[in-house]
């Protein structure tokens, strides 16, 4: 069987962007950052090919 590689570029530019409204949430309003997380989990699970 031959296996596809999947292109994770645009998963790990997510993943990063991400990052950025993480840190950004975070020196705005602590407390919403639960907010973003989703997003970067997911992103990053997408970007090492878990999911």
């Amino acid at each position: 069987m031959e296996t596809a590689k999947k292109s994770t570029g645009l998963f790990w530019i997510l993943f990063l962007v991400s990052l950025v409204a993480f840190y950004f949430v975070y020196k705005v309003g602590g407390g919403y950052v639960s907010m973003v997380l989703p997003f970067n989990v997911t992103f990053l699970a997408k970007a090492l090919d878990i999911m």
